[in-house]
């Protein structure tokens, strides 16, 4: 088992990484490697002119409604495919070509379809989304313990009681799994779609930054993307993924 690591080993390659990013701008003297202070500078700036908040936000919009659909469908379909053979065989072949389907083919069709708006964006992400939900959850449905139906049967749950205190707790991890891997792809395929067919968003940022090769706004915009992706995980993903797995430790269960 894994101790815990000491506090300053958290601190050792990141910093090594900017500084060796410094000493190599510095010595290639180049606008192709800004210096780490130059992009600071720049995502200042886009920050005091209210660039970098207006599109941040447009990004973060997009991403937690296609988050939020897809988390809905892909739960509620895997879930009925871990219970039910019949749907797992109906649906199974459907959610292999959904998972091997470029995401770039999925966005230009959307587009095409239906045109550079913003529901054609969502549904891009929505339709890429769905079959990663829905193959986790599924394997979480077909792990749910018997004994455990049968005790909720018995003292006749009702189906909210039963989805509430036996299916959740159980399917917990799996939704984690999910929705952790969900973000990671999420934020990929929205910066695509913002690339190709949206007038707003980090993505429309970095490729108007790419058209004149400006390596400080994409890096700029690339850090308070990464910033905001980071704290999510911090504030919100690691204390769910802790209180998920808090009945593993037989010391705080019984606290």
């Amino acid at each position: 088992m894994y101790g815990r690591p000491p506090t300053w080993s958290y601190w050792v390659v990141l910093p090594a990484v900017m500084l060796a990013w410094a000493g190599l701008a510095e010595a290639l003297d180049t606008s192709l490697l800004p210096a780490p202070l130059t992009v600071l500078g720049t995502l200042s700036g886009e920050a005091a002119n209210g660039e970098l908040w207006y599109h941040l936000g447009a990004t973060l919009g997009r991403v937690l409604i296609a988050f939020v659909l897809a988390m809905a469908l892909g739960t509620a379909i895997g879930v009925a495919m871990g219970r039910s053979a019949t749907t797992n065989a109906l649906f199974d072949p459907l959610l292999v070509v959904l998972l091997n389907l470029p995401a770039l083919v999925t966005i230009i069709l959307m587009y095409v379809w239906f045109g550079l708006v913003e529901v054609a964006a969502v549904m891009a992400v929505v339709i890429n989304k769905v079959p990663n939900v829905a193959v986790t959850v599924r394997e979480g449905a077909r792990s749910l313990d018997p004994k455990l139906e049968d005790m909720a049967t018995v003292y006749r749950f009702t189906r909210w009681q039963r989805f509430r205190e036996v299916w959740l707790p159980q399917l917990f991890p799996y939704l984690m799994a999910a929705t952790r891997g969900g973000l990671a792809l999420i934020w990929k395929i929205v910066l695509v779609v913002e690339l190709l067919g949206r007038s707003s968003g980090v993505g429309f940022k970095l490729h108007l930054a790419f058209q004149v090769f400006d390596v400080a706004t994409i890096l700029a915009y690339s850090l308070a993307f990464i910033a905001i992706v980071q704290l999510i995980e911090l504030a919100l993903l690691q204390p769910l993924e802790r209180r998920a797995s808090r009945w593993r430790q037989p010391e705080t269960a019984h606290a």
